[in-house]
């Protein structure tokens, strides 16, 4: 299988893709983007950097789900979409204008164009006020002061992912949207792993 984790800040996508690394046997494929200079140029100015920034992140996970893109059986920590999840979100908050967005957009498009598709984009959900305490909780310097930010981020999230989903044409059938509980319990995680095999199987009994 190949499988990608995707979900606001906070929602143990890095946890949960180690965890189901672990428990499927699978290589975990660890996002780029908290190591590129431009998310810390992000956080300290938004207005300047959500357009340059977005697509310095489209090019290293590009980068990334390229080198894997033969691969069978992986696990992304994160996804492209996850990427244009973001630009959306940064559009409707007012830090990308509308030129921007669809230029951003455009960009997005010819790069996806030419990577296959996951067999299961995995979206992590949980409640704001947990989401809230994780990113408390793990402290980063470039997060804190973001509370507004993050708050608009975590309100609507959900639906502008369905919403990219359906513009990218990603059946439902491909998207497995978990309601997460304790990620350090491997009980969950084998709770979790029955989700995403019964519904692979599912997917290729159709096919």
């Amino acid at each position: 299988m190949r499988l990608g984790i995707n979900g606001p800040n906070g929602s143990g996508k890095s946890l949960l893709a180690r965890q189901l690394a672990a428990f499927f046997g699978y290589e975990l494929i660890k996002e780029p983007i908290e190591n590129n200079e431009y998310l810390s140029f992000f956080y300290e100015n938004k207005d300047l950097f959500s357009y340059l920034g977005q697509n310095a992140f489209y090019a290293a996970m590009f980068t990334l789900m390229w080198n894997h893109k033969d691969q069978k059986d992986v696990i992304f920590d994160s996804t492209f979409y996850s990427n244009i999840i973001y630009t959306k979100l940064l559009h409707l908050e007012g830090y990308m204008n509308e030129h921007q967005y669809q230029l951003s957009l455009e960009i997005a498009k010819e790069h996806i164009s030419h990577l296959p598709k996951l067999d299961l984009e995995i979206v992590i959900r949980r409640p704001k006020n947990v989401l809230f305490q994780n990113v408390h909780h793990r402290n980063r310097e470039m997060e804190q002061g973001q509370d507004n930010y993050l708050s608009f981020h975590f309100d609507n999230f959900y639906l502008v992912a369905q919403e990219v989903y359906r513009e990218f044409s990603i059946s439902q059938d491909n998207i497995l949207i978990i309601e997460a509980g304790d990620l350090k319990d491997l009980n969950e995680i084998s709770r979790i792993a029955g989700l995403i095999e019964t519904r692979y199987n599912q997917i290729k009994e159709k096919e």
